[in-house]
Protein backbone atom coordinates (compact mmCIF):
# COMPACT_ATOMS: atom_id res chain seq x y z
CA UNK A 1 0.00 0.00 0.00
CA UNK A 2 1.60 2.94 -0.86
CA UNK A 3 1.00 5.70 1.60
CA UNK A 4 1.05 2.96 4.21
CA UNK A 5 4.09 3.79 7.30
CA UNK A 6 4.36 0.77 7.97
CA UNK A 7 4.99 -0.47 4.19
CA UNK A 8 7.45 2.11 3.82
CA UNK A 9 9.48 0.74 6.76
CA UNK A 10 9.35 -2.54 5.50
CA UNK A 11 10.78 -1.03 2.60
CA UNK A 12 13.40 0.85 4.46
CA UNK A 13 12.08 3.91 3.10
CA UNK A 14 11.50 5.29 6.83
CA UNK A 15 14.49 4.32 9.62
CA UNK A 16 12.71 1.96 12.23
CA UNK A 17 14.84 0.35 14.90
CA UNK A 18 14.30 -3.46 13.83
CA UNK A 19 14.53 -6.25 16.32
CA UNK A 20 13.50 -9.37 13.83
CA UNK A 21 13.07 -9.63 10.49
CA UNK A 22 12.54 -12.56 8.61
CA UNK A 23 10.98 -13.24 4.53
CA UNK A 24 7.51 -12.27 5.85
CA UNK A 25 7.51 -10.55 8.74
CA UNK A 26 9.02 -7.15 10.83
CA UNK A 27 9.38 -6.11 14.49
CA UNK A 28 10.71 -3.20 15.68
CA UNK A 29 10.09 -0.68 18.52
CA UNK A 30 7.03 1.73 18.78
CA UNK A 31 7.92 5.34 18.04
CA UNK A 32 5.67 6.33 20.89
CA UNK A 33 6.35 3.61 23.33
CA UNK A 34 4.11 3.15 26.65
CA UNK A 35 7.52 1.72 28.37
CA UNK A 36 10.87 0.51 27.13
CA UNK A 37 10.98 -2.29 24.70
CA UNK A 38 7.54 -1.33 23.31
CA UNK A 39 7.51 -2.95 19.94
CA UNK A 40 5.67 -3.80 16.82
CA UNK A 41 5.12 -7.15 14.77
CA UNK A 42 3.65 -7.20 11.43
CA UNK A 43 3.94 -9.21 8.73
CA UNK A 44 5.52 -7.48 5.48
CA UNK A 45 2.53 -8.64 2.79
CA UNK A 46 -0.20 -5.83 3.84
CA UNK A 47 -3.18 -6.47 5.30
CA UNK A 48 -5.56 -4.43 6.88
CA UNK A 49 -5.97 -6.47 10.02
CA UNK A 50 -4.67 -9.62 11.96
CA UNK A 51 -8.24 -11.47 11.18
CA UNK A 52 -7.88 -10.95 7.66
CA UNK A 53 -4.23 -13.04 7.31
CA UNK A 54 -4.86 -16.72 6.63
CA UNK A 55 -4.87 -18.86 9.32
CA UNK A 56 -1.22 -20.45 8.83
CA UNK A 57 0.43 -16.88 8.86
CA UNK A 58 -1.60 -15.76 12.37
CA UNK A 59 -0.16 -19.17 13.37
CA UNK A 60 3.58 -17.96 12.81
CA UNK A 61 3.21 -14.61 13.53
CA UNK A 62 2.25 -15.59 16.97
CA UNK A 63 5.28 -17.60 16.94
CA UNK A 64 7.61 -15.12 16.51
CA UNK A 65 5.32 -12.49 19.38
CA UNK A 66 6.23 -15.44 21.67
CA UNK A 67 10.05 -15.30 20.37
CA UNK A 68 9.98 -11.19 20.54
CA UNK A 69 7.92 -11.13 24.18
CA UNK A 70 10.13 -13.77 25.77
CA UNK A 71 12.89 -12.10 24.43
CA UNK A 72 11.56 -8.75 26.12
CA UNK A 73 11.35 -10.80 29.62
CA UNK A 74 14.67 -11.78 29.63
CA UNK A 75 16.26 -8.16 28.58
CA UNK A 76 14.15 -6.05 30.84
CA UNK A 77 13.32 -8.87 33.58
CA UNK A 78 9.68 -8.49 33.80
CA UNK A 79 7.31 -11.09 33.63
CA UNK A 80 4.29 -9.71 31.97
CA UNK A 81 4.34 -8.47 28.63
CA UNK A 82 1.20 -7.07 27.19
CA UNK A 83 -0.15 -7.71 23.62
CA UNK A 84 -2.85 -5.80 21.79
CA UNK A 85 -4.57 -5.95 18.42
CA UNK A 86 -6.04 -2.81 17.66
CA UNK A 87 -4.74 -1.33 14.06
CA UNK A 88 -7.03 1.79 14.15
CA UNK A 89 -4.19 4.68 14.10
CA UNK A 90 -2.65 2.49 10.93
CA UNK A 91 -4.04 0.80 8.56
CA UNK A 92 -1.68 -2.04 8.69
CA UNK A 93 -2.17 -5.59 10.62
CA UNK A 94 0.02 -5.52 13.91
CA UNK A 95 0.61 -6.69 17.38
CA UNK A 96 2.23 -4.89 20.02
CA UNK A 97 3.81 -6.31 22.90
CA UNK A 98 4.69 -4.23 25.98
CA UNK A 99 6.82 -5.05 28.74
CA UNK A 100 5.12 -3.92 31.74
CA UNK A 101 4.37 0.12 31.95
CA UNK A 102 5.02 -0.17 35.37
CA UNK A 103 7.85 -2.84 36.26
CA UNK A 104 9.58 -2.29 33.83
CA UNK A 105 12.86 -0.19 34.28
CA UNK A 106 14.53 2.15 31.81
CA UNK A 107 13.93 5.31 29.48
CA UNK A 108 11.28 4.21 27.36
CA UNK A 109 12.23 6.85 24.53
CA UNK A 110 16.59 5.63 24.49
CA UNK A 111 15.45 3.51 21.28
CA UNK A 112 19.20 2.42 20.68
CA UNK A 113 19.43 0.84 24.08
CA UNK A 114 16.03 -0.96 24.36
CA UNK A 115 16.51 -2.39 20.50
CA UNK A 116 20.03 -3.92 22.05
CA UNK A 117 18.66 -5.42 25.40
CA UNK A 118 15.68 -7.62 22.67
CA UNK A 119 18.45 -8.19 20.13
CA UNK A 120 20.88 -9.58 22.27
CA UNK A 121 17.89 -11.81 24.00
CA UNK A 122 16.67 -12.93 21.13
CA UNK A 123 19.86 -14.58 20.41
Amino acid sequence: MENCIFCKIIKKEIPAHILYEDDSYISFLDIRPLSPGHALLIPKKHYRWVWDMPEEEIAEIFKIANKIANAQRKAFNVEQIKSKIVGEEIPHAHIWLIPDPELTKGTKEDFQSNASLIIDALK
